[in-house]
């Protein structure tokens, strides 16, 4: 803006001062001179009166034609006009130049806010992967402590079918041990029947000989009648003896019939360990089966944590490249932000 009360001799001080520094003392160059103050048409005014002036002392001195005079205030007035011509250029230019870097700086800005929204929806997309990850990272902790439990149950569930197991065996052996022991006891009995049985078939048929001698002997020859009679007394000797080996093999198949009622006793047993151990083989069933159910239970959740750690891979990666992505719209943010000119 002019600043009021400029004067024709500040102007002429400013001329002056230009010209002692060798420069041409141009409207512009004078109200730059004068601190951007005062009007251009003013100061073309003052300008022309001070060349005026100029002209006529140089006048004076020197002889010089009014048509030289006119020759010279019209080139004055030509030159002051395209220097017109050439400022209101400039300032067209500047108008332009400026509209154009408004232009920019509001692209810039739609561009900042554009980075500023992607980076808010980048920072929520992070948000929620982080969120993701924890729980996966839960999840797989979960699944940790559901096998570590699977592992402990799968290690009670095989300690106690090898107890039922080691049971089973040594029923087992009982069972084999009993049945031996039956067989052996069965054999033995049957052994001393036979020699029972082939004794006393044995005594008859010595008997039988006997008698039949006796008799061949009673009838041809009467005397050896008391020979008889004494070999009759021997003979009811021996049947006494015998009656004797029979009351004693009555008593041996008394002694048999107890042997056999404890057998009896034995063979319940052996019927008891044989139920107590289809028992223990339906237990040993069950437990297998429930150890297979346990086992495929562990392969489920092993399963299922392996894919939560996959999960977890993806997500980590994930989580790298928003981290990524992030990093660069920050950085791209903070040169447009360097790069962005300051209003003046």
């Amino acid at each position: 803006m002019a600043r009021g009360g400029l004067y024709k001799t500040d102007i002429e001080k400013a001329r002056n001062s230009l010209l002692a520094q060798g420069k041409r003392p141009s409207v512009d160059a004078v109200r730059v001179a004068l601190g951007n103050t005062g009007s251009k048409s003013t100061i073309h005014r003052y300008l022309k009166e001070l060349e005026a002036e100029e002209a006529q002392g140089v006048g004076a001195k020197v002889a010089v034609s009014d048509a030289l005079q006119d020759l010279i205030g019209r080139l004055a007035g030509r030159l002051h006009e395209e220097a017109e011509a050439l400022i209101t250029e400039a300032r067209e230019r500047f108008a332009v130049q400026v509209k154009e870097r408004d232009a920019g700086l509001d692209r810039l800005k739609q561009e900042a806010a554009a980075l500023s929204a992607q980076l808010q929806r980048t920072e929520l997309a992070l948000q929620a992967e982080s969120q993701q990850r924890a729980q996966a990272e839960q999840a797989l902790q979960a699944s940790s402590v559901r096998i570590s439990q699977l592992e402990e149950r799968v290690a009670g569930l095989t300690a106690q079918l090898a107890e039922r197991d080691r049971h089973i065996e040594s029923l087992e052996t009982k069972h084999t041990h009993a049945r031996e022991a039956l067989e052996h006891y069965r054999t033995s009995v049957k052994e001393q029947r036979d020699q029972e049985q082939r004794r006393h078939e044995h005594q008859v048929q010595a008997l039988q000989v006997e008698l039949r001698q006796a008799n061949e002997t009673l009838t041809g020859k009467n005397h050896e009648l008391m020979h008889l009679n004494r070999e009759n007394a021997r003979l009811t000797e021996q049947l006494g003896q015998q009656g004797k080996a029979l009351q004693q093999a009555h008593s041996d198949l008394r002694r048999l019939a107890l042997q056999l009622d404890e057998l009896k006793g034995l063979a319940q047993e052996h019927h008891a360990l044989q139920a107590q151990w289809a028992q223990a083989l339906q237990t040993g069933e069950q437990l297998r089966t429930e150890l297979a159910a346990v086992r495929k239970d562990l392969e489920s959740e092993r399963g299922h944590r392996r894919q939560a750690e996959s999960n977890a891979i993806g997500l980590t990666a994930r989580i790298q490249v928003l981290d990524e992505m992030f990093v660069r719209i920050q950085s791209a943010s903070a040169a447009d932000s360097r790069s962005k000119p300051s209003k003046s």
